[in-house]
């Protein structure tokens, strides 16, 4: 059967919450918002513009901003536009005929998402440029995320580039630039955006109705409002929390408990998550916060109960420290190695527990009081 649109699922958006489109706050990043604005104020708009950082910050929040304040006739000098402003209405609809949204494509043979945005998709922002504005005005494509267009589609829009349309505006999203061709990095003007503050993140969160796990998932995400969203969605505190139980046991492993961690990950993945991801993230997220405990002290706040005592128990000096940034990175890669060539997932992360059970700084922790 056909999958019906309202049924594809968004490539762009965190799943369990709404699309960036529907954000009516960006919360941070004033800075690029007002470079953007003095840009617009200057009539010097540059014409493709790439909006960088880590997932989740924002850059996809700012982006849509960027589009309804322009497409709106740019009136307002905070980028604000009225709910009940038309252009609104239609960009939240996906209908303004003025704006392009570029992502991976699904594939109706397959029944899946494409993992690349492919040539087609770029080709469709070739037809859309070169189509008349019916008002003369400005026509803006969206980009998300352009880390994910295959060698072709860069190609292709590297010659939209080249040749920018009259009144054409491009946004390219990008988790990592680095893996954009050169080309295309030198001929946009960057925004950079960085991860939020704690109280940032909070109020970000309130948005959403989350208010009494809002410190804790802040802490966990490290500045990321979509990595937040993502962890509440799948009981990510919950599951962290068990890894902080289960460290807390060493120098001596708690075999049971690391086998039921290591039986989550091997969950069906669905459209509201992977188990094996979500683990994988979260042993990375300890390993890091371990390891920074070994050169500036337990962090605050803490992402759960007992977090903060363990770390110093763990990762008491830079020599620990050390310690435990190896094995984030030496586990990193391996789980990155193992998903890439289908390992069974509890096997994988049964053999990463105990290899971490047995680091000299796991080995030397003092013993838990009580």
């Amino acid at each position: 059967m056909k999958t019906e649109p309202a049924d594809i699922p968004e490539p762009d958006r965190v799943p369990g919450v709404p699309h960036p489109r529907m954000a009516r706050h960006l919360h941070g990043h004033a800075g690029p918002a007002q470079e953007f604005i003095d840009a617009e104020r200057s009539g010097r708009l540059h014409h493709a513009w790439l909006l960088t950082g880590p997932r989740g910050i924002g850059k996809a929040t700012l982006a849509w901003n960027i589009a309804r304040w322009l497409l709106s006739g740019a009136v307002s000098p905070d980028m604000s536009v009225p709910a009940d402003d038309p252009v609104a209405h239609r960009v939240q609809a996906l209908s303004e005929p003025r704006l392009q949204l570029l992502r991976r494509p699904w594939d109706e043979k397959t029944g899946r998402l494409r993992a690349e945005i492919t040539v087609d998709e770029v080709r469709r922002l070739l037809s859309f440029f070169h189509m008349s504005a019916s008002d003369g005005g400005w026509r803006v494509a969206i980009v998300d995320c352009a880390d994910e267009m295959n060698p072709n589609a860069a190609n292709a829009l590297l010659k939209v580039l080249e040749e920018p349309p009259k009144n054409g505006l491009i946004l390219l999203i990008a988790h990592q630039p680095a893996r954009l061709l050169p080309t295309i990095r030198s001929r946009c003007r960057t925004l950079r955006l960085s991860p939020l503050p704690p109280d940032l993140m909070t109020r970000a969160l309130a948005d959403f109705g989350i208010e009494e796990d809002g410190e804790s998932l802040a802490a966990l995400s490290e500045g990321s409002v979509g990595e937040a969203l993502r962890l509440a969605g799948q009981d990510g505190l919950s599951r962290y929390q068990e890894i902080i139980d289960l460290f807390a046991t060493l120098p001596r492993l708690d075999r049971q408990a690391a086998a039921k961690l290591s039986d989550r990950a091997a969950g069906r993945a669905t459209a509201d998550g992977d188990p094996f991801d979500l683990v994988i993230t979260l042993l990375d997220r300890f390993l890091t916060r371990t390891a920074r405990a070994g050169l500036m002290g337990a962090p605050l706040p803490q992402a759960a109960k007992g977090e903060g005592n363990l770390l110093s128990r763990l990762s008491p000096h830079d020599h620990a420290a050390r310690d435990w940034a190896d094995a984030q990175a030496r586990l990193s890669a391996r789980a990155r190695a193992g998903r890439a060539v289908n390992l069974d997932p509890a096997a994988l992360v049964m053999d990463m527990l105990t290899e971490l059970a047995h680091l000299p700084s796991a080995q030397s922790a003092l013993p838990a009081k009580g």
